[in-house]
């Protein structure tokens, strides 16, 4: 059966492609210092073929997986880091990060609008379920966006108040319609919040910003930046996990969250990942490239069949996620179903809206993937709401990414 690609879409991606390559040139130097910077942490830190061996049980005195958790905080620039596959999710590792750093009577502030729609119901702003921060007399207040960009005034003055002990701040859009964050601008956050509330621990969900840029939002002066390991850092090899990177206090308050108080990050056994972790961390600038080039190709193209992107294809990047207004709810259907059928798992599985939980609207998702749910992976998914926004991120390879966009395109022109 060979891939059903329209001819009219495969003129504009001519077109498209050879638009793009001071972008394409410009993606490429970063991948290179990034690589070098891993590199740099591999050898300081003398990796080795033992490892790679795995443990099991308690996970007692894993060589490997503590000496990983250096070479994250070398690349960060922090004081120290933990790198688990205990963690399910980039959602549970922010969890951990801001149950560590906070207590009953304090304020978590929200520096960019509402959090992503997962972290809404950890805090209790959605949902009922037992656990969240307000049931235990944690408060919660946010910055409102002021025409969809941060609100520095607002900020000053929610962040002022000494009750304010976390400031959370979600580098990528999520699915608002903001632009994403890059590092220079959460740094210029980091600074009004130090200017009125030196204490306050600032931490940066860095999903889907990690290595698209030469910096990190840690580089800033971000306390703690979090991430899942199934997105950047993973290289798409990382089976499953998350991370967190900065101060030693925090990090290690995470860490009694993620197990139990006492035990920490002492247990957590890596039943012979490492490897994988290794690997994939070693190849994350390379595949974050490979993402990035598919999310600028998508906005070209998408651009050129007269729909509107952000960011647009001639923009600078600081995270690999592309939004495409499609408008009507069956737009959003037609191109997730292209974006399936050109993946290598599940190429013949038609997605469908469901009730994903964690979520209020209906998701629909196209995803085959070899991890299951990996964002570095091609995929697609959007709320099944107005305006009808596909969010788009992802592709191991650019061969590949270019490869299911154009099957989109081309669901897209059938009707």
């Amino acid at each position: 059966m060979s891939l059903q690609i329209s001819q009219r879409v495969l003129a504009l991606a001519e077109t498209a492609q050879a638009a793009l390559t001071w972008q394409f040139a410009r993606i490429d130097a970063i991948a290179e210092e990034n690589t070098r910077k891993v590199l740099e942490a591999f050898q300081e830190h003398r990796v080795a073929e033992s490892y790679f061996a795995g443990t099991t049980g308690y996970g007692y005195d894993d060589l490997g997986r503590d000496q990983l958790d250096r070479i994250y905080a070398r690349i960060f620039g922090t004081e120290d880091a933990l790198v688990r596959l205990q963690f399910v999710n980039g959602t549970h590792a922010i969890a951990c990060a801001l149950y560590g750093a906070l207590r009953p009577g304090d304020v978590l502030l929200s520096a960019v609008g509402a959090p992503y729609d997962t972290i809404q119901g950890v805090i209790g702003i959605t949902g009922d379920a037992p656990g969240t921060l307000r049931s235990y007399g944690i408060e919660y207040r946010q910055v409102e966006l002021k025409d969809d960009a941060p609100d520095v005034v607002g900020l000053a003055e929610l962040a002022a108040d000494p009750r304010v002990r976390a400031v959370l701040i979600q580098r990528s859009k999520g699915y608002s319609t903001r632009s994403t964050l890059s590092v220079a601008e959460i740094g210029d956050l980091i600074a009004v919040i130090r200017r009125v509330n030196p204490e306050a621990a600032v931490i940066v969900d860095n999903c889907y910003g990690e290595f698209v840029e030469t910096i990190e939002p840690t580089q800033v002066g971000a306390d703690l930046v979090v991430g899942s390991l199934i997105k950047n850092p993973g290289g798409g090899l990382a089976p499953t996990g998350g991370y967190l990177a900065g101060r030693r206090d925090l990090v290690q308050a995470a860490a009694q969250r993620l197990t139990v108080p006492g035990i920490g990050g002492e247990c957590g056994c890596t039943l012979g990942n490492n490897r994988a972790l290794y690997q994939g961390l070693f190849m994350a600038p390379h595949t974050v490239a490979q993402a990035v080039k598919t999310a600028v190709f998508a906005a070209k193209l998408m651009e050129e069949l007269g729909y509107e992107t952000e960011p647009r294809s001639d923009q600078v990047r600081h995270d690999i996620i592309q939004m495409i207004s499609l408008k009507t709810p069956e737009a959003v259907r037609r191109f997730c179903r292209g974006i399936q059928s050109g993946s290598p798992v599940d190429s013949y599985v038609t997605p469908e809206p469901w009730a994903m939980p964690g979520y209020d609207d209906e998701v629909i998702m196209a995803a085959g993937a070899f991890i299951q749910g990996a964002s570095i992976e091609l995929s697609a998914d959007a709320p099944m709401r107005e305006p009808y926004t596909v969010y788009l991120q992802g592709g191991l390879t650019y061969e590949s990414g270019k490869t299911g966009i154009l099957l989109a395109a081309s669901r897209l022109l059938e009707e």
